[in-house]
């Protein structure tokens, strides 16, 4: 006869690990499908790809005390009104060649990739950038020849030349123009946005 108590007994521990590892699948089922949700485009805090029609700035809020996305009024990307699709398709083709030419190995965008050049998250809205009416010029004009276009605060890290078409280009500051709308809890700590024309 067994002298093992009933709470040592290695079946009693391997019903356990088989209860537990199968109700923490189910957490984690519903957790990914409730993530899945509150991070797709369209959602309370991930803004519908056509925000790009609209002014993007940010307001304190001591509430919460982080500065957050507002969506202002029409602001036409690249002087044009795009529809839901369009919209969807142009800063597709920009997350696509961010993808494509490994932007992450350098930068970071919404938390993820490298901290060797500057964060992306809100890259639309950077001070660098100068006045709003030549925002959109200067950066695709940057990405199709970041050499000639350099921007690097004495700290001599310069941008490769990708061989970014102008219509990739264009998709890239749809991308950025659309990242920027997203809530991200603050992140990146410490952002100053541009100062826009016609906004406090």
């Amino acid at each position: 006869m067994s002298t093992t108590p009933w709470w040592a007994s290695e079946d009693l521990w391997r019903k356990w690990a088989i209860w537990i590892t199968a109700f923490m699948l189910v957490i984690l089922i519903f957790l990914t499908f409730d993530s899945v949700a509150k991070i797709t485009a369209g959602s309370d805090r991930v803004p519908g790809y056509d925000v790009i029609n609209k002014r993007i700035y940010y307001t304190f809020n001591a509430e919460r005390n982080m500065e957050e996305p507002v969506i202002g009024g029409d602001a036409p990307l690249f002087g044009k009104m795009y529809t839901p699709e369009e919209a969807e398709a142009l800063v597709t083709l920009g997350k696509l060649t961010t993808q494509a030419k490994n932007c992450m190995n350098c930068h970071t965008l919404l938390g993820n990739g490298a901290y060797y050049a500057p964060d992306l998250t809100k890259a639309w809205l950077d001070q660098g950038w100068g006045a709003e009416s030549v925002r959109e010029q200067l950066m695709v004009s940057f990405l199709m020849d970041p050499t000639a276009n350099a921007r690097t605060y004495g700290t001599g890290r310069r941008m490769p030349q990708l061989g970014i078409t102008e219509e990739e280009a264009r998709g890239v500051v749809a991308f950025l123009k659309w990242m920027s709308a997203i809530d991200t809890n603050g992140f990146p700590k410490g952002f100053k946005p541009i100062q826009q024309e016609a906004m406090p």
